[in-house]
């Protein structure tokens, strides 16, 4: 009898403990996806199409766009600052655009919006940007109906490649943390589902535990 009492206590306590916890994860979701996308602007590069060739050139747009706007980005302090430098910038990225296709053989297009969008979940390195309206400054080479490269732009992250797995996670954590608070960048941290992992594992062992009793 002491055991199923036990059994049911423990129950009771973890239904209620998996509800509030549960509860508190809904409202924090939808207040961090508010609260990170007022605090970022991402960077998109979006080939004319899924061929290998304009594939191939979507990165080498990107590239010099990067190694011409990064080192005016990386010592922005807010992300108006950013978005200034972005705009005042942005007929010469568009030329630099314009010069890297015509050199590489081709005629498309180019344009460019600095707006806001609504994007997917993504993996940015040891970080998860839940899904929600960002705002992106975006690159659309063509008609833009290609797989697109993208790279958080504030704060500075552009300096890696996630596209080849090539992100520093010390690096990404310092240069969020510039911007986000501790609630804010623990809420997106990989490092937090593995935390809740344990956890559930632990109930799994409290469980176990007031059955052998």
């Amino acid at each position: 009898m002491k055991k199923i009492f036990c059994f049911l206590l423990g129950i009771i306590a973890i239904v209620n403990l998996y509800f509030f916890v549960g509860a508190k994860q809904v409202k924090s979701d939808e207040e961090i996806v508010k609260d990170i996308s007022e605090k970022l602007i991402r960077f998109h590069v979006i080939a004319n199409s899924d061929e290998e060739a304009d594939q191939q050139l979507k990165i080498k747009v990107k590239d010099n766009i990067i190694n011409y706007i990064f080192p005016k980005l990386k010592d922005s302090k807010s992300i108006d600052e950013s978005r200034d430098i972005l705009r005042n910038n942005n007929k010469q990225i568009l030329k630099i655009a314009e010069k890297t296709i015509k050199e590489n053989g081709y005629n498309y297009s180019v344009n460019s919006t600095l707006d806001r969008e609504n994007f997917p979940e993504k993996n940015y390195g040891n970080i998860t940007l839940p899904q929600g309206e960002y705002e992106a400054y975006r690159v659309i080479i063509g008609s833009g109906q290609g797989k697109n490269w993208w790279c958080v732009m504030f704060p500075p992250l552009c300096f890696v490649d996630v596209t080849k797995g090539q992100v520093s996670d010390k690096e990404t954590e310092e240069t969020m943390k510039r911007v986000l608070d501790d609630d804010e960048y623990t809420e997106i941290s990989n490092k937090n589902d593995k935390n809740k992992i344990k956890i559930k594992f632990k109930i799994v062992e409290i469980i176990k535990d007031l059955i052998d009793k």
